[in-house]
């Protein structure tokens, strides 16, 4: 694979996923008022791991790496559709998604 004669070596790979995860990291510490962003920035963790998975994998000539992605990503889309299906029914009965308003339980 190359980019413009350049080779991308295991460490650009590792690099981005890097990027990826302390962006998700700052998006979860920075924003706690919404919950679809903190959602999303579970999402983009996940992705970065999956990028570091896929780089080994491919470095080493295994697929071991490549299989847990699949798994990843299969509880990646779990995650985001009960993740979703609860925030509409947050929404539906508090008539709002910020995290600071909807962290006490009403009977």
């Amino acid at each position: 694979m190359s980019l413009l004669g350049t080779e991308l070596a295991l460490g650009h790979y590792l690099a981005l996923g890097a990027a990826l995860f302390c962006i998700s990291v700052a998006g979860i510490f920075l924003n706690r008022k919404n919950i679809i962003v903190l959602l999303m920035a579970i999402e983009l963790m996940l992705l970065a791991v999956n990028i570091n998975f896929v780089a080994f994998s491919r470095h080493f000539g295994d697929e071991a790496g490549q299989i847990f992605v699949f798994f990843i990503l299969t509880v990646a889309a779990a995650e985001a559709a009960i993740g979703l299906a609860i925030l509409v029914t947050l929404f539906r009965n508090r008539r709002t998604i910020n995290v600071t308003e909807i962290d006490t339980m009403k009977g």
